[in-house]
């Protein structure tokens, strides 16, 4: 099982980031907060303080076409917000 999907690269995140050291991640929904603590100190190297993880449910969407009404929902996701120790830092564009 996959643990971290991608990471969350925003104006909010980024702000984050630089004054609190707290990152965010998408990750998978069966994923537990220890589980998401490994990979993230196994992948970056880091040392983690705290995972905050967080349910984004799905929304209902509908509209109207020719053919008639089409309705769905979007994707639910799971988000988790990860703080790191002081003096530590992830670069996401180090891959690229």
């Amino acid at each position: 099982m996959e643990i971290l999907i991608k990471p969350i690269v925003t104006e909010k995140m980024t702000g984050q980031a630089e004054g609190l050291n707290r990152y965010g991640f998408i990750v998978n929904r069966n994923a537990n907060k220890t589980q998401i603590k490994q990979a993230i100190e196994g992948l970056y190297n880091v040392s983690v303080e705290s995972v905050n993880t967080l349910v984004h449910g799905g929304k209902r969407k509908s509209r109207f076409t020719k053919a008639g009404i089409i309705s769905g929902t979007t994707g639910m996701s799971k988000k988790a917000i990860v703080t790191i120790a002081k003096g530590q830092t992830i670069d996401f564009y180090s891959n690229i």
